[in-house]
């Protein structure tokens, strides 16, 4: 099969399982904004840009899983401090993610590819790392199913640079079997001692967020 039939047969794929999941899924996704809104009152999501296809910046849609406490500084709290109950529960079920349908169905993400990360990353890549914006960013990927935040930065985009290499459909279907076992075994969600994955200064270095 071509390339391109693969990759409109993907975008295919991509709107009839957004369109069926947000429309299906839209009273779980009420609940749990109900729920965001009495535990930590508004916004219910957490809106930020960040890069998509050859890095274009869009505005991705989560889920708040965060409080907005603020030291004596007025600077937010390190992110496992922020961290709330729901919001734990909400990231062990990747249930925080699931607004990022809506994101799917407006061509910025798809089900599978590399996940988007911060636009502050991006000069900070190696020109290989960066080529994981060749493919367009997905709700879940390569390196989620191969251990996702417990892995090191290192490993994560090399990761996402073999699916850029290797993409199909075949793959993403694997993929997207995978994520669910995934899902259920709660695997991977964060590394050792930290709330959240460090943030990336750049290929081998790394500080713990809110430091």
């Amino acid at each position: 099969m071509s390339t391109s039939i693969e990759q409109k047969l993907k975008r295919l794929l991509d709107l009839a399982v957004a369109a069926a999941g947000l429309t299906l899924l839209l009273p779980l996704l009420v609940c749990i904004g109900l729920l965001i809104l009495v535990f930590l009152g508004r916004p219910v999501l957490f809106r930020q840009q960040r890069p998509g296809l050859r890095a274009k910046p869009f505005l991705l849609c989560k889920f708040r899983t965060m409080n907005s406490r603020r030291g004596p500084d007025g600077n937010l709290l390190p992110d496992g401090e922020r961290m709330t109950p729901l919001g734990r529960f909400l990231r062990a079920a990747s249930l925080d993610e699931l607004p990022q349908l809506w994101n799917v169905l407006r061509g910025e993400m798809s089900l599978v590819g590399p996940r988007p990360l911060l636009m502050e990353y991006l000069d900070r890549y190696s020109p290989e790392q960066a080529r994981r914006h060749e493919a367009v960013p997905g709700i879940t990927g390569w390196t989620q199913v191969n251990g996702r935040n417990a892995l090191d930065w290192d490993q994560k985009l090399a990761l996402d640079v073999w699916y850029v290499d290797h993409r199909s459909l075949r793959l993403d279907f694997k993929i997207l079997r995978m994520t669910v076992v995934r899902v259920l075994r709660r695997q991977g969600i964060s590394r050792d001692g930290h709330a959240t994955m460090p943030e990336f200064l750049g290929s081998g270095i790394h500080v713990t967020p809110g430091k």
